[in-house]
């Protein structure tokens, strides 16, 4: 098979094609480990506002572009993560009026929902000039990388509220994930707009044990808005990524099929989130992105260990396409920059590729 280009690849792996190796990319890559291989501080994270204050947000935001870049090329990523970056306040911002004190929650959403009803307005475009320098400094350095970007709005995690509003009142909670919708429609507008190849949809509502409200109250909250943002999404050539990390067994059909979208991303070995499994089940029609361990096995583990299991991986997930190799989460100051060193040194060696 010839060699590919990082598109051709990560397109490849999308539409059930075999790829000449999987595509490799990184989710969300923090400092210090990102400043090892940046040579100097990464201007996100704890040092981006500090950025801002020195250098002003438009040239911070440059900053961060050639960071992203800068981090992909060094890494030899197929594929990029970015989301916008909204312009701090020209002027302070007075504190909002406390909310009034309710002993009904039901209420409580209600009130929330249409003070946001109310003052929402599409989003500013500046947010957005990050997508425009990303492709401008992929096109110095002589590379095309496509873009993942997110609409994580129906997420539900530690939203205790709205939990128990959707057992009390399942119509107020029908307008909170309503408004999510509309919400997320408004960032894929922009990325429409910008050329974003992949979009992120859904959010956290599972833990290890499994998802944090029932499969029927997902199934009729949640997959009817993420299925509406998935065929926007489809309807203008792109596709459609759901996220979530816990484990998704009681409601994977619902979560893949039933969502109508395209990947899953955020996938928790730990959680029981078996790569080769799900493969078995649904990789004729899903890519998955993942799934090294994060948390525990790459921050813990020997570079050894990391390098058999990243290889691991590679071979659970190989087969028409369907996979793209990241880690399942952030990688964060608990994983040893040696450990994250042995993914790609894995990597190579799997697919026979030379020493960088």
């Amino acid at each position: 098979m010839t060699t590919m280009t990082s598109r051709e690849r990560v397109m490849a792996a999308l539409a059930h094609r075999e790829p000449d190796r999987t595509p490799f990319f990184e989710y969300v890559l923090l400092s210090p480990v990102a400043d090892h291989f940046l040579g100097h501080r990464y201007a996100y994270g704890e040092y981006w506002n500090e950025l801002v204050q020195e250098k002003g947000w438009e040239q911070a935001l440059r900053q961060l572009a050639r960071d992203i870049v800068g981090l992909a090329k060094a890494l030899n990523h197929d594929m990029v993560y970015v989301h916008a970056c909204a312009q701090p306040a020209k002027a302070p911002v007075p504190p909002p009026e406390p909310p009034p004190t309710f002993d009904d929650p039901v209420e409580e959403l209600a009130w929330g929902i249409a003070r946001i009803e109310e003052s929402f307005a599409p989003p500013p475009d500046e947010p957005y000039l990050i997508f425009h320098w990303v492709r401008q400094e992929m096109e110095r350095e002589g590379i095309d990388l496509p873009i993942l970007a997110p609409a994580y709005t129906h997420g539900i995690w530690t939203n205790t509220l709205l939990m128990q509003v959707m057992a009390l009142e399942p119509e107020v909670a029908h307008r909170h994930f309503a408004l999510a919708t509309r919400w997320a429609l408004e960032a894929i507008k922009q990325y429409e707009r910008l050329g974003v190849e992949m979009i992120g949809v859904g959010g956290d509502f599972a833990g290890n044990r499994g998802p944090l409200i029932s499969p029927a109250a997902y199934r009729r909250f949640v997959v009817p808005e993420v299925r509406h943002l998935s065929r926007r999404i489809h309807s203008t050539g792109r596709m459609a990524v759901n996220a979530s990390d816990g484990n998704l067994w009681p409601v994977i059909d619902d979560f893949l099929l039933g969502c109508e979208v395209d990947g899953y991303l955020e996938i928790e070995s730990r959680a029981g989130m078996d790569l080769a499994e799900l493969k078995r089940r649904f990789g004729s029609r899903i890519t998955f992105f993942g799934n090294m361990d994060c948390s525990n096995e790459l921050s813990t583990a020997t570079p050894e260990v990391v390098k058999g299991l990243v290889k691991e991986c590679l071979r659970q997930g190989w087969g028409n396409g369907g996979h793209i190799f990241c880690c399942n989460n952030a990688i964060t100051a608990s994983v040893p920059v040696r450990n994250y060193r042995a993914i790609g040194e894995a990597y190579r060696e799997f697919f026979g590729l030379s020493a960088r």
